[in-house]
């Protein structure tokens, strides 16, 4: 059975994010392949797709390593989050489907009880799955994969303090849902730029990956794959 590359990308991605694999640090084929229960070709295709993203560089006499992006170009993504955001929330007023509809509607009811009850274990995942959906709502590709780009390198690059105030937060995605349920493209971009404007406010730069689990180890999930 072939592991397609796809699976190793995201699961080599999701380490680098998490600190696994630090910054700077060489990723060579054969250390990968053992890791992740693959073969090197899919590892070597996961590795180029990963550098076209901008989380491996390739050194002269080094070969792969992780990325090491300066602060500057940390505070380039915060600001291009807060462009295509906003963009986003526009082209989703337009174009959302009834399911897109229902998936935000739900979520917003989700997280608005666990905020309203203090439980902020899964707020930080509901609020992702928010924002996925959002885009997906957008109906375009290139901006779909622009911004789940930036969610994963802004995941690596800084940490997140909570919501002041979740339930506040939550009230501003449910307004941002509803401008996206009337049609008002508008008022869905106004919104979300608030939004993602005050959630900005809650980054804050990784220095290192110390405080990220370095040494867990997984194969890649390969459920569904058999023929």
């Amino acid at each position: 059975m072939r592991i397609p590359a796809h699976s190793v990308c995201t699961a080599i991605r999701d380490d680098i994010v998490a600190g696994v694999h630090e910054r700077g640090s060489r990723l060579t084929e054969e250390v990968l392949a053992r890791r992740y229960g693959v073969s090197r070709v899919p590892v070597r295709e996961a590795l180029r797709t990963l550098e076209a993203e901008g989380f491996v560089v390739t050194r002269r006499h080094a070969g792969a390593c992780v990325a090491e992006p300066s602060e500057q170009e940390a505070a380039d993504l915060l600001e291009m989050r807060l462009l295509l955001e906003p963009l986003g929330a526009a082209r989703a007023a337009q174009r959302r489907t009834e399911a897109h509809l229902k998936v935000l509607r739900g979520l917003v009811r989700l997280g608005q009880e666990r905020a309203r009850l203090g439980n902020s274990d899964d707020l930080r995942a509901l609020d992702g799955w928010f924002h996925e959906t959002l885009a997906q709502a957008s109906g375009s590709h290139a901006l779909t994969s622009a911004l789940t780009q930036l969610r994963h390198k802004i995941a690596w690059m800084y940490t997140v303090d909570g919501p002041v105030s979740p339930p506040e937060s939550w009230a501003e995605h449910g307004a941002i849902a509803d401008a996206v349920a009337r049609g008002d493209g508008e008022r869905a971009r106004a919104l979300t730029a608030l939004h993602t404007e005050r959630a900005t406010l809650a980054h804050r730069l990784r220095t290192t990956g110390g405080d990220r689990a370095r040494h867990a180890q997984h194969a890649v999930n390969t459920a569904g794959l058999r023929n």
